[in-house]
């Protein structure tokens, strides 16, 4: 056997692969043998069916899929000792009808081959790495809010601009009734609400869906109705009252403090602010990061510029999903897809530059850490190993569970290497600003 490559230009190749006789004819000649010690042939014995029928019968099959299999285990080999980083897969070019009768056979493949480029981090304008902090605003509205969900419910005769009021949503039409706790500070406007003042249990309040939300979602979960169905709903509905009380907020005392961190960490209000601020800023570092693991991306697809071989990998896409595509759909697909193909590459560069592995026991320890984490939301807070050990395996058996980890895993050190290379201007910003400006003032 015999492999040669010709060199296009940097991007693409044709490798010719030469199979002589001597390449297969002793494993065609075994198979063959084989058949005949078990071949079922209508006036002969089992094993006594002559070679010569048995090459007629099976011989041109079992000589293509023997040539086949040493096509692909050769052009695999050749790629790997070569070193040829391609893109893609080996495409066999085009050949009229193949002699099957012939002894020796030449193919044919087109390669894309993955440019070489140089990922430069530091940038000449600067990207803004935010820090967001929790302000004392943020804090104050988060223990109102535990105040008020840790208080007593007090019922009350009539309802009043601060009351919780329970009631059923009811539209026989539309087939909607559901029962649901609602403020009045949850309704657009000022009219819908003061429908409600000095509304006692068993009033009925009619009220129409368009505009008594700012949100839809709101009003889906309001009337229980589907996401289609919300959006442009413009009907009345009854809300019949069956419950009016009002929240008296707790005390910020120990008995609070001890409900909210069992391990007694926080003895006063003071420790508790400590305590929303550290896990708040926790939280908006996800956020952070998030954001610049995306402004770095952007940047790099942006400027890290290489030619890719487009006709080959157009080519390519044709054939390579569960359906061929035609040149014309081809080209769109490659359109949509060349930028994460160009991320890619430029990731994969960087990975090798910066020496990022990622061992077996980085996913399981990794694992294990989730696992750890979601057990104490449900206030397992000290697991055994021996049953980390049997979650992450479980878990680390389902190979997406596993390649999704592995890439959680490697988004985090290139994120590591974008804080320690990367030209970057620090930003702190509240939550309430980081929002704005860059999601928009919503």
């Amino acid at each position: 056997m015999n492999i040669t490559r010709e060199n296009i230009d940097a991007l693409n190749a044709v490798v010719k692969v030469d199979i002589a006789k001597e390449d297969y004819s002793d494993k065609v000649e075994k198979i063959l043998s084989d058949y005949r010690k078990t071949a079922n042939i209508p006036g002969f014995r089992k094993g006594h069916v002559p070679m010569g029928m048995v090459k007629k019968q099976y011989g041109k099959a079992v000589l293509v899929d023997e040539v086949n299999k040493l096509l692909q285990d050769a052009l695999n080999k050749y790629l790997t000792e070569e070193k040829l980083d391609v893109l893609g897969q080996p495409l066999p070019k085009a050949q009229e009808g193949i002699d099957w009768d012939a002894e020796a056979f030449s193919f044919e493949f087109e390669l894309g081959l993955t440019p070489e480029f140089d990922v430069e981090l530091k940038g000449k304008d600067p990207i803004t790495q935010y820090n967001i902090v929790a302000d004392d605003k943020m804090i104050d509205e988060q223990i109102d809010n535990i105040k008020k969900q840790y208080g007593k419910l007090i019922p009350q005769d009539v309802v009043e601009e601060d009351s919780e009021i329970t009631g059923t949503y009811k539209n026989e039409e539309k087939e909607i009734e559901n029962t649901v706790t609602l403020t009045l500070d949850k309704f657009k406007g000022k009219a819908n609400p003061k429908k409600f003042i000095g509304a006692k249990v068993g009033d009925v309040i009619t009220l129409k869906t368009k505009g008594l939300y700012d949100d839809d979602h709101d009003l889906m979960h309001a009337l229980k109705v589907s996401h289609d169905d919300v959006h442009d709903l413009d009907i009345e509905v009854t809300f019949t009252i069956s419950e009016i009380n009002k929240r008296e907020a707790a005390d910020l005392d120990q008995e609070l403090f001890d409900k909210l961190f069992a391990d007694g960490s926080v003895k006063s209000v003071t420790d508790l602010k400590d305590k929303i601020k550290e896990d708040a800023e926790k939280q908006f570092t996800q956020q952070a990061d998030q954001k610049l693991l995306n402004d770095v991306t952007e940047y790099l697809v942006e400027n890290t510029k290489f030619d890719l071989p487009a006709e080959f990998l157009q080519k390519w896409i044709q054939t390579a999903g569960e359906k061929p595509l035609d040149d014309a759909a081809a080209k769109e697909e490659y359109e949509k897809s060349e930028k994460s193909m160009r991320y890619q590459l430029i990731e994969g560069k960087l990975i090798a530059d910066n020496n990022i592995q990622i061992t077996m026991d980085d996913i399981k320890d990794h694992a294990k850490t989730m696992i750890k984490a979601q057990m104490a939301q449900f206030g397992q807070m000290n697991p055994s190993d021996e049953e980390l050990e049997g979650i992450a395996a479980r878990v680390l058996g389902n190979q997406d569970e596993a390649r999704r980890i592995s890439e959680q895993i490697v988004s985090q050190r290139l994120l590591n290497v974008y804080k320690e290379k990367a030209n970057l201007e620090v930003k702190e910003v509240t939550y309430e600003n980081f929002v704005k400006e860059v999601y928009g003032d919503k």
